[in-house]
């Protein structure tokens, strides 16, 4: 019963909204890089905005559905086929048992979320399915031949009314405005993400703050979950003393030696040791989810 993985492709995870508020047993939120992806794509099956789904890095998933189920892809843009006919994205579509979905590389964005009606049946971690690539706890990485499952859910018990960004959406006796579709970043565009100044900004001069939030940076190849690293001209810190280790939020720009920062995302360590000059405003970081090597970053503060 439920989905047989014929093909996980490069990287794909079960994620839900994360376990927030374990840093002191020295665990990450973890949880969808594109949060808002996830929940659009759960409210078009009926699940709570929460229910576990699929995080398919670059395309390359196939799946075989063994029984029948209803399911939703939003987030990254792309050719999505079911037993060999395209898709539509951003939409509830009705999947026969035997059927095969497979996932091609994205035009846009970088990840695919996958909502399955009923939810992803992983095991949970203090309150979560998600999987954390920096602890390695959480469900791990689809591989070929597993077997994955599906929750279960009580049929009528969601409902749709409306269409695009006004739709209303039921589920369970509780009602959501459904999410406007926010199109994947142009990968040949600057992606714009709003900052505050961090607890450490005074750690820089004022030239580095107006270089921080002036110039264009570009993301390096070396990101992932845990972090997306930037390229560009460097900020300078202007006090030198040991800062002891302190704990990083979801969204932290900490700066090493480099000058180069890193922007923290879901899979971020909970300590670190390098000074934050600024920390980027939680709806923003679902734009890095989506963002890909080389594409250009402009700060906002």
């Amino acid at each position: 019963m439920g989905i047989v993985v014929v093909n996980p492709g490069p990287l794909t995870l079960v994620e839900d909204l994360g376990r927030n508020g374990w840093a002191s047993l020295g665990l990450s939120p973890s949880g969808a890089l594109d949060r808002q992806a996830l929940r659009l794509a759960n409210l078009l099956v009926g699940n709570p905005v929460g229910a576990a789904g699929l995080e398919i890095l670059l395309g390359g998933l196939r799946l075989r559905f063994v029984t029948a189920s209803t399911v939703a892809v939003a987030g990254a843009e792309g050719i999505v086929t079911l037993n060999g006919a395209g898709i539509p994205l951003n939409q509830p579509i009705r999947v026969a048992p035997g059927a095969v979905l497979d996932f091609g590389a994205p035009l846009f964005g970088l990840r695919y979320y996958l909502a399955v009606q009923g939810g992803i049946d992983a095991p949970q971690l203090l309150g979560s399915r998600s999987t954390d690539m920096l602890s390695g706890e959480g469900p791990a990485p689809l591989k070929s031949g597993e077997h994955v499952g599906i929750g279960r859910v009580s049929a009528g018990n969601g409902w749709v009314s409306g269409t695009g960004s006004g739709a209303r959406v039921g589920i369970l006796n509780d009602v959501y405005a459904l999410p406007a579709i926010r199109r994947a970043p142009d990968p040949g565009r600057a992606i714009a993400a709003r900052v505050d100044r961090g607890p450490r900004a005074d750690w820089f001069d004022d030239d580095s703050w107006r270089r921080l939030v002036s110039q264009e940076w570009i993301l390096s190849p070396d990101s992932n979950r845990i972090g997306a690293r930037l390229m560009g001209r460097p900020l300078t810190q202007t006090r030198l003393e040991e800062l002891p280790s302190e704990g990083m939020v979801l969204g932290a720009l900490q700066v090493p030696p480099s000058g180069l920062p890193t922007v923290f995302l879901a899979d971020h360590p909970v300590t670190g040791g390098y000074p934050v000059i600024a920390v980027v405003r939680r709806p923003d970081l679902d734009l890095f989810g989506q963002a890909r090597p080389g594409q250009r970053i402009r700060f906002l503060g």
